[in-house]
């Protein structure tokens, strides 16, 4: 999701010509809002998985994640301050994204409840290469033999933290895997939309559509809050996702896309300490393996992506 740059100048999109001072801060402002909003996100997927623990129903936390986050959404973006922001020129097109991006949050949120915090991460990891795949078909895009290479590697990341088949198998894993999907779906929508509506549009979208699919079902599976950190908990869900996205518009808009999607794998690290901190959860070597591969995978087809770009 992105937005025009609050200077007016569209961010600088050829990474290899040099900055000047201000283009400079600019940069480096992108890259702590980029990291910030990740924060946001670890956060996010920390007290889910402690609800989830707690024994709260996902779908009751789904719901509030997004009720939350729609209500902050309005104070900034709404009729008032941005008129028209719910119309859309292709609104088929936007309720599915959204219905991707809420079936990815729900899925791992669910398998958040059996899988550590740095299992998930890394097996979401795989995000940018089901991108790749689906770009294809979808986008026109085509995919070379390198990038294939580098596609099928990152999948062997991601089967060395899985483990099927093995002791270390669980099947909430898969629960991750479809959540990679769904949000690699969701990505490649966001970019086909990204021409016809406004990051703001498609961003109340999103808040808009998981409240009424998810608002209908939550009152037959609710159950009562058992403490009042878990009430602050599931407020502080829908913060943590509305900050979380708008820091990324914000990030969005002072660099491009290339130059701050290296900066996606350091949640990582933020996922790891909060597993120790708040679980006790320390990956095994096997899990820390298959991240490294994945990451250096993930960083090689960034690194194509750019050299195409530059070629173009």
């Amino acid at each position: 999701m992105t937005s025009p740059a609050p200077s007016g100048k569209p961010p600088q999109t050829d990474l290899d010509a040099p900055l000047d001072a201000a283009a400079s801060r600019e940069r480096l402002v992108a890259i702590g809002l980029m990291c910030a909003a990740l924060i946001c996100f670890s956060g996010l997927d920390t007290s889910a998985k402690w609800l989830g623990e707690a024994g709260l129903p996902m779908l009751q936390v789904v719901f509030i994640r997004y009720l939350v986050s729609i209500v902050l959404i309005s104070f900034v973006v709404n009729g008032l301050t941005t008129p028209g922001v719910t119309r859309s020129a292709r609104p088929g097109l936007q309720v599915l994204r959204s219905l991707f991006l809420m079936g990815g949050t729900l899925l791992n949120f669910t398998a958040l409840r059996w899988l550590q915090l740095a299992e998930t991460m890394a097996i979401m990891f795989s995000t940018p290469f089901i991108v790749a795949l689906v770009a294809g078909p979808l986008l026109g895009e085509r995919v070379g033999p390198r990038r294939l290479a580098a596609i099928a590697v990152g999948f062997v990341g991601v089967l060395v933290v899985v483990r099927p088949g093995l002791e270390g198998f669980h099947p909430a894993a898969l629960l991750s895997i479809g959540a990679a999907v769904c949000n690699a779906l969701y990505g490649v929508t966001t970019r086909m939309l990204a021409g016809h509506d406004s990051s703001r549009t498609t961003l109340v979208y999103s808040g808009l559509v998981g409240v009424a699919v998810t608002a209908p079902i939550a009152p037959f599976v609710w159950e009562a809050p058992p403490s009042a950190l878990s009430w602050l908990l599931l407020a502080g869900l829908g913060a943590l996702g509305a900050v979380g996205h708008w820091l990324l518009i914000l990030a969005h808009a002072r660099a491009p896309a290339a130059a701050l999607s290296p900066f996606f794998y350091t949640q990582i690290v933020w996922m790891l300490a909060l597993g120790w901190l708040v679980f006790g959860d320390l990956p095994d070597a096997w899990t820390l393996v298959g991240a490294a591969v994945v990451v250096a995978s993930g960083l090689y087809l960034l690194a194509r992506e750019r050299a195409r770009t530059r070629e173009a």
